[in-house]
């Protein structure tokens, strides 16, 4: 009787042991729902500032941030032309409104945005191509010079926008 138990014990060990090697679980939480046996490069041009006012080290933070995310996230390896992806555009707007207006009359709090249009091309599959414009703002209080906050906000843009680029082309979102 024993060995009938023993039995039985080594089946439903091997059947178990069996069962959870055949079924995996995958997560993803970059987001990044990307088919790497189709997808293998990517091509990001350099976006230029056409933006009516002009910061210089704008488009050179922008542009190493969004090939960073790419880098960092995927797999995907990035070639100078001719990518299974392709990443093109410029930051169109990049400019300051007063938000509020304090009692005396005077601007209390300023917004800056950023505004930014993007080509995408799936060269593996075009119906995943698109053109779109993405935006991001920040506030800081009118008192401050822009010189003096311009770095910070520009980099949490820059941050929210290329997010946004990434979610719209490889997260699928």
């Amino acid at each position: 009787m024993d060995w009938i138990k023993k039995q039985k014990y080594i089946v439903v060990s091997l059947l178990s042991a069996l069962l959870m090697a055949s079924c995996t679980i995958s997560y993803k939480f970059n987001g990044a729902s990307i088919n790497y046996d189709k997808v293998k490069t990517i091509t990001i041009e350099d976006f230029a500032n056409r933006a009516s006012y002009v910061w210089g080290p704008m488009a050179p933070m922008f542009n190493t941030d969004l090939q960073d995310i790419y880098v960092q996230q995927t797999r995907l390896q990035q070639v100078k032309r001719g990518g299974d992806l392709h990443i093109a555009g410029e930051i169109t707007a990049y400019d300051q409104y007063n938000k509020s207006v304090s009692a005396e009359g005077y601007s209390s709090v300023v917004e800056l945005k950023m505004v930014v249009s993007v080509r995408f091309t799936n060269n593996t599959n075009h119906s995943e191509d698109f053109e779109k414009t993405f935006s991001a703002t920040c506030e800081y209080d009118a008192t401050q010079q822009l010189s003096s906050v311009q770095e910070e906000l520009v980099t949490q843009m820059i941050d929210e926008i290329t997010e946004q680029i990434f979610n719209a082309t490889v997260a699928n979102w």
